[in-house]
């Protein structure tokens, strides 16, 4: 697995948890607290991450 995309992956997961959290007003503090639309963005950001490392695993696998 390369690394540069595991961390990529990695950033990826967590800013999409704050902005879920932010979404969802878990997170308290700014203008995206309490806005669906973040929650849903934050959503998508983690099913990219996990796509990103699904693929890279599924590359070390085969090679």
């Amino acid at each position: 697995m390369r690394r540069s995309r595991l961390v990529l992956a990695l950033i990826l997961a967590l800013v999409g948890l704050v902005w879920i959290g932010q979404g969802l007003a878990l997170i308290k503090g700014g203008a995206m607290s309490g806005s669906s639309f973040w929650a849903v963005v934050g959503a998508v950001l983690l099913v990219l991450a996990g796509v990103i490392l699904f693929r890279e695993r599924g590359l070390t696998t085969r090679s």
